[in-house]
């Protein structure tokens, strides 16, 4: 098989790879680091970019110091997500993604000059939370019999007699909360580099991108209700009738943007590497969701139609420094700055709106209110013998997420802080290597006030909260042409 077909082969793949992941995060929803070299480093790749995967999306400049090449890496996620609604804690479902990445750089115009670039999934996000509570009808009635003076104990005694004597009763189906959300990015990152001399080289990448989002947060009770049989006779309905509500945009919708990144790196000597790397924004067109009936916050309440929304990808800046104590040893360590609040401070959905007093709106604002985020990577690598090296990586990221707002981030569960990396690569010999890493994000959960769940209002009383840990496993084929 002839070498372009066998990159066409591994495109392909890397799209149909890319288009079934669905939710992956540790640095608020983007990954530690791109390919499984840059995994195993914790994400310190901007001042030590090693292949054209850590070069084209942590430093383009990176790709003017490497020998024509090629690498495919496929990656298994996987989250482990729990939260408490207001009802108690459960877990998430679809635990396990794939994410692919497919990187080359070859040299283009003139000495000193190369192209190259990639096709990844950089990041995602999301949960599936499905929740059985106990069906609110007697919880109903007993609320208003204690509005009216009743003690909660001749209340509750009370209610169980009126519910029994609804059309349905005595006993109503099970109320359910469904709460699922998907946000997924693909990135195609064509790049050009240039050593501009023995200490300096630059780098730019146009990054060409696609996201989908779909979102869902809504109660299922059923209400006492009847029906005319086939004998004309009006029946309860046994279990009484579904009522949904809430916010359900849950069809995909897939929305298209560009940004660029520009890099540098600086070799001081050769021992000292600094680097340089700043990612503009995504700039992405609307997302559009056609939907039912749906209820937002404030006692906002749409009508069926067209709903929208922009979810652009944050810009940030990441500073580098890589030195190597002795030929075999690479210490490299970063710092990165990323700006979530631009993007994740409100999320407005737009559509059919009207507030609680019945006057139109054009919109709705989701506070989610993340804060910008601060992340510090370090990693090393050993050059053991000849053909293998080993390698280890810490990162910390500070949360963009606050504790009192965890109630408004059910969704959004972007909570990890501190994760560790291993990895290693094999030359295999006639330009073949292989390189596999390993992550683990540490188990964390914020806790939010008790009574602040979007559930509260239907007896969701207890502290809102998300857990979230994550482990993934990479393995990645390289070829040097």
């Amino acid at each position: 098989m002839k070498k372009s077909r066998i990159l066409g082969v591994a495109v392909a793949a890397t799209l149909a790879m890319g288009i079934s992941s669905s939710a992956f995060a540790t640095d608020g929803y983007q990954l530690i680091g791109i390919g499984q070299y840059a995994m195993g480093m914790g994400g310190a790749v901007v001042a030590a970019p090693d292949d054209p995967l850590s070069a084209a999306m942590s430093n383009p400049a990176g790709l003017a110091l490497l020998a024509p090449q090629a690498a495919f890496s496929a990656e298994i996620f996987n989250p482990t997500r729990k939260t408490n609604m207001g009802f108690g804690e459960i877990g998430s479902h679809s635990n396990v993604y794939g994410v692919p990445a497919i990187g080359w750089v070859a040299p283009a115009f003139g000495d000193g000059i190369v192209f190259g670039g990639g096709v990844y999934g950089t990041s995602g996000l999301g949960v599936n939370y499905l929740q059985q509570v106990p069906s609110g009808v007697e919880a109903g009635i007993q609320q208003q019999l204690e509005q009216n003076g009743l003690s909660p104990q001749v209340a509750s005694q009370y209610a169980s007699q009126y519910a029994a004597q609804l059309p349905g009763g005595p006993s109503f189906n099970n109320s359910y909360i469904q709460s699922f959300s998907s946000i997924t990015f693909m990135q195609l990152a064509p790049s050009i580099a240039m050593k501009v001399n023995h200490h300096l080289a630059v780098g730019a990448t146009l990054n060409v991108a696609a996201e989908q989002a779909s979102f869902q947060q809504t109660m299922t009770g059923y209400a006492p209700g009847e029906v005319m049989n086939q004998k004309g006779e009006i029946v309860p309905v046994p279990g009484g009738v579904a009522q949904t509500g809430g916010l359900n945009l849950s069809s995909p919708s897939w929305a298209y943007g560009v940004g660029f990144t520009l890099g540098a790196l600086y070799q001081v000597n050769d021992m000292v590497t600094l680097g340089f790397t700043y990612k503009s924004p995504i700039w992405f067109t609307p997302l559009t969701w056609q939907a039912g009936t749906q209820n937002g916050p404030g006692g906002a309440t749409g009508a069926a139609g067209q709903y929208s929304g922009h979810l652009n990808y944050p810009q940030q800046i990441a500073l580098g420094l890589a030195i190597h104590p002795t030929k075999q040893w690479l210490i490299s360590v970063e710092g990165q700055w990323i700006n979530w609040r631009s993007t994740l401070n409100t999320f407005n959905i737009y559509g059919p709106w009207t507030d609680a007093q019945g006057n139109a709106q054009g919109s709705v604002s989701l506070g989610t209110h993340w804060s910008n985020q601060w992340v510090a990577n370090i990693g090393t690598q050993y050059d053991v013998n000849n053909w293998l090296q080993v390698r280890a990586g810490y990162t910390y990221g500070s949360n963009p997420i606050q504790a009192s707002n965890i109630g408004n981030n059910i969704l959004f569960p972007a909570v990890v802080e501190n994760a560790i990396t291993f990895g290693s690569t094999q030359k295999l010999g006639m330009g073949w290597k292989l390189t596999e890493a390993y992550m683990h994000a540490f188990a964390n959960t914020l806790t939010g006030a008790a009574g602040s769940s979007p559930f509260a209002q239907n007896g969701g009383t207890q502290a809102p909260s998300a857990t979230l840990a994550e482990n993934s496993f990479g393995l990645q084929v390289g070829y040097d042409f």
